[in-house]
């Protein structure tokens, strides 16, 4: 790797903040939180900040809801800055934007959005969505046979726009769907598997 490139590996390793959604109550999981569930003899929090990490996000923003203090006593996340939403159970697009909001006033120039509950998406499809990165305005997202998918690149200059349109469980679906040109699509169904851990049935998925 030369020196130039390498420069430009670290100015987007500082750059892109990881912002884990992990939030989720768990409903059609009995009440369990999805942050708490065992992944690997961990909990499945400590996972995915592990798989940001691992991606190359040095700040990692981790968003709690669901028995927010029984995560912060359970799981190892050192390093992370982690971020309560009060109104967790309005859906997925409150914890978006509580985590947006947390990377104001940060030297972060975009986000790299990962769900708490897709264990199947590895080190290798997040940093591909990394390497997506140019500056604040670009859009990207991972990318199943042709399906956007998660994580997202969300550039700092789209935050306001997505504050606007996150809602319910739509998080930034709708605005990126208004700007689908501008989206970077990239492949990743041959690393990584997008299941969700949503029912009794998808705990199989654990290991």
């Amino acid at each position: 790797m030369s020196e130039r490139n390498g420069e430009n590996h670290d100015k987007r390793e500082d750059a892109v903040a990881g912002l884990l959604l992990a939030a989720g109550g768990g409903r059609r999981l009995g009440g369990r939180p999805k942050a708490l569930l065992t992944h690997r003899g961990r909990p499945l929090v400590e996972h995915a900040a592990g798989v940001l990490r691992a991606a190359g996000c040095t700040r990692v923003h981790v968003v709690l809801g669901a028995h927010a203090d029984a995560v912060r006593e359970q799981a190892e996340l050192p390093g992370c800055a982690l971020v309560e939403n009060p109104r967790w159970e309005e859906g997925m697009g409150g914890s978006l934007l509580a985590g947006l909001d947390s990377l104001a006033g940060t030297e972060a120039r975009a986000a790299l959005v990962l769900l708490v509950d897709q264990p199947g998406i590895g080190p290798e499809a997040v940093a591909r969505v990394l390497a997506a990165y140019r500056d604040e305005s670009s859009l990207a997202s991972a990318a199943y046979d042709g399906m956007r998918g998660h994580p997202v690149l969300l550039g700092a200059a789209h935050w306001a726009g997505i504050a606007g349109t996150a809602t319910g469980d739509r998080g930034a679906r709708a605005y990126l769907r208004d700007r689908e040109s501008a989206v970077t699509l990239v492949e990743c169904g041959d690393v990584a598997r997008p299941y969700d851990i949503d029912t009794e049935a998808d705990l199989g998925h654990l290991e």
